[in-house]
């Protein structure tokens, strides 16, 4: 049976880890240049850059759960980060719906039809969640407390649609205490947030499209304005949706 931690043990060997434990950055180096001097095309190099520097957070936050001998007690199905406010650039944005688009037909169709039943359902919710100031600190507590869902999140599975390729405020907020904690508060205490994470990401990502964009390669984002435009994941998908429905 799985120990979980007590909230003071998790501050602990939070603490440990700033201390103690050393973040190897050229891991996230080594993804850009490989994929630089690769004989892929320049929406390939895109597409995996964007996976291979998400699964790299994944990989490092591993790394450190197994220094600091932490094991997560978040599980599938339970959902509650799915209901917070997932706020990534235009520029993720669009290689995520990019990276949709190439999916198995079946799976793609099902996401569109989901998002058209989603819009609808929580329009009322939506507005009011869409006009919240995403760099208020205030804004989490508010979003949480709408009960609104990610688009992402499959109703029936309490799963995401697009696991892959989910953004990073998905993979760096972990549970490490009881499930229960999350079950009862709007904002627990003892979850873990690696977001620091965020930042060699999103720099190796950066730096990927500005060599692409400085090579003068055609690029299916508008670089760099859409790197540093921020809003509401929710937003980010109607905005898609408006732009392109006629298209699909």
């Amino acid at each position: 049976m799985q120990k979980y931690l007590k909230h003071q043990e998790i501050i602990n060997k939070s603490k440990t880890i700033n201390e103690h434990y050393e973040l190897d950055d050229e891991l996230f180096d080594d993804v850009v240049d490989s994929l630089l001097h690769s004989e892929l095309d320049t929406e390939e190099v895109i597409l995996q850059g964007f996976q291979r520097l998400l699964s790299e957070v994944d990989s490092e936050i591993e790394r450190m759960e197994t220094f600091a001998d932490m094991k997560p007690s978040c599980f599938k199905g339970c959902a509650f980060c799915c209901y917070f406010p997932i706020i990534i650039s235009k520029m993720e944005a669009k290689i995520m719906f990019r990276s949709i688009e190439k999916f198995p037909e079946e799976r793609r169709k099902e996401i569109y039809a989901h998002w058209e039943s989603y819009y609808k359902e929580y329009e009322e919710k939506l507005n009011h969640a869409m006009s919240l100031d995403h760099t208020d600190e205030g804004t989490k507590f508010e979003y949480k407390k709408l009960n609104l869902p990610c688009p992402m999140l499959d109703p029936k599975t309490q799963a995401c649609m697009a696991y892959e390729i989910r953004p990073i405020p998905c993979r760096t907020y972990l549970n490490y205490s009881d499930p229960e904690v999350c079950a009862k508060n709007h904002l627990p205490k003892e979850p873990f947030s690696y977001e620091f994470l965020y930042n060699y990401y999103f720099s190796s990502l950066n730096e990927l499209l500005q060599a692409l964009y400085e090579n003068g390669e055609e690029l299916n984002v508008d670089y760099p304005s859409d790197a540093w435009s921020y809003h509401f994941l929710p937003g980010w998908i109607e905005k898609w949706r408006k732009e392109t429905w006629n298209e699909l």
